[in-house]
Order: structure tokens, then sequence, then C-alpha cells
């Protein structure tokens, strides 16, 4: 009799543990990606969110959310001037990185890999128009 409440017991807990591992990589495969996408802000939303946040928990008046805008405005111009700058290394190292791959590829590799690249750009294109870049 003890043997069969055991067996029960372990078939029971062998049952649940197998429902807890089924529903973790169910939530990992299919809810954590939508979420992620979900996530990303525009940098204007992300601004908003974070001057209104300051405003609220540090409860800023007027003239210091007025300063702390320019404050932004001055340290994103900063931002994409040292972006611009650097811009040119940038490109040097990823022109590199094509010639590597375009070396080792067929020519028939090669028209595909430049296919890729195209598409590539234009996703990236799109992303950034509808971020408002």
């Amino acid at each position: 009799m003890k043997r069969s409440n055991l067996s029960l017991a372990l078939s029971l807990i062998l049952v649940f543990a197998s429902g807890v591992a089924v529903g973790a990589l169910g939530h990992r495969y299919f809810a954590a990606p939508a979420q992620k996408r979900e996530a990303r802000k525009s940098p204007e939303e992300y601004r908003r969110a974070y001057v209104g946040e300051m405003t609220t928990r540090l409860k800023l008046d007027d003239a210091q959310v007025k300063s702390l805008n320019s404050i932004m405005d001055e340290t994103w111009k900063k931002f994409r001037e040292l972006r611009e700058k650097q811009m040119p290394d940038f490109k040097a190292i990823q022109d590199g990185q094509v010639a590597a791959i375009n070396a080792m590829l067929s020519p028939q590799q090669q028209a595909e890999y430049a296919t890729m690249r195209k598409e590539r750009e234009a996703k990236r294109k799109k992303s950034e128009k509808e971020r408002g870049q």
C-alpha cells in the first residue's frame, strides 16, 4: 500500500514539474520576445519619459525643466558631433569587414551577399524613419 502511495506522489510531482518546465519555456519563447519588441522607445519618447520622471520625482519648477531641456539639447548636440567625427573610422572598419567577407566568397555568393547587405540597409533605414531619427 505504501508503495502505491509513493508511486502516486512521485507521478504527481513529475506532472507538476513538467507543467512548470513547459510554462517557463513557453513564456521564454513566446511572451518574452513580444515584451522586448514593445519596450523600445523612440528618442523623443525616451526624452519625454525622462523629463517627466525628473519633473515628478525631483519636483522641478518650470525654470528647472527649461534648464534640463537645454542641458539635454546640448548633450545631444555633443553626442551627434562625436558620432559624425567617428563615422569615417566606423565606415573604414565596416568596409574592411565587407572586403574580407567578399574575399572568401565565390562570385555567386558575393552577389547574394550584396543583396543581403542591400536588404539590411533598407530595413535599417526604415527602422530609423519609424523612430524619427
